[in-house]
């Protein structure tokens, strides 16, 4: 999908995206977004809640209850040899 739209820069440097900008892109007021220059090219990517992702997100891996808290207790067990 490409979709060029213009806007105006506003008090204090604000840029306010166009609705079907927003729309395309699924943002949610208060997310946060990356902005990176090249050149004179402004871009502007979403950044998406982690903890979001792992909800809401395609599953590609499974593990049992049991199988993470070994991981835990092998973690905990490094990290007290570490710090000793």
């Amino acid at each position: 999908m490409s979709l060029v739209m213009e806007t105006k820069i506003g008090r204090k440097f604000t840029v306010y995206l166009p609705k079907v900008i927003v729309e395309a892109l699924g943002l949610k007021e208060g997310e946060r977004v990356l902005l990176k220059v090249m050149g004179n090219v402004l871009m502007l990517e979403s950044l998406k809640d982690p903890i979001q992702l792992a909800l809401s997100g395609k599953k590609f891996a499974s593990i049992m209850p049991e199988q993470a808290e070994a991981i835990s207790v092998e973690e905990q067990a490094r990290h007290i040899e570490g710090s000793a």
